[in-house]
């Protein structure tokens, strides 16, 4: 961590994080909102492949969710990433990505990691990519869902973007 993410602490969410967890995604204005109910399920169902950046109270101030892909166990999904507004700039997704990473590597043998991401996406894209340099992996693009598969309306399609293989260690 760096000196301004000192304060922070970075572990698995609990279901009591659920309520801050769907505010900060609401607050983001760019993810998708799932609803409040989901937030909490994955609090507590996915907690193993999920982080929480907590400040010095405890409180969320920001998370990454995730999965491993039942079809592909070497894979974890990353669904969502976001950050209170008053702790962007400070590397914390990227430090939440590198984080949740690791521990699914020595925990669940990952070594791939898929995320997707809406095109011009930019601050997206760039979290991604530079995960994949900082861990020595390549990175293909497909789309995985185009604009007109989504029933709820205008969505714009989803790139799949798969990194991999990890170059994550322990140490590292």
């Amino acid at each position: 961590m760096t000196a301004t993410q000192a304060d922070l602490q970075i572990d698995r969410p609990t279901v009591a994080d659920g309520a801050a967890l769907w505010r900060i995604a609401r607050d983001s204005k760019t993810l998708d909102l799932n609803s409040s109910y989901s937030y909490l399920l994955w609090c507590r169902d996915f907690a193993a492949t999920s982080a929480v950046a907590r400040d010095e109270h405890g409180e969320p101030v920001g998370f990454v969710t995730g999965y491993v892909r039942p079809e592909r166990p070497w894979t974890l999904l990353v669904w969502q990433v976001a950050v209170d507004p008053a702790y962007r700039g400070r590397g914390l997704a990227a430090a939440l990505l590198d984080g949740l990473a690791l521990r699914t590597v020595v925990e669940c043998g990952i070594t791939t990691v898929e995320t997707t991401i809406t095109p011009g996406n930019t601050a997206s894209e760039r979290l991604f990519a530079s995960f994949a340099e900082r861990h020595g992996a390549r990175v293909e693009h497909e789309v995985l869902f185009e604009a007109d598969a989504f029933p709820d309306g205008p969505h714009n399609s989803e790139v799949l973007h798969r990194i991999g293989p990890l170059s994550l260690t322990p140490s590292a």
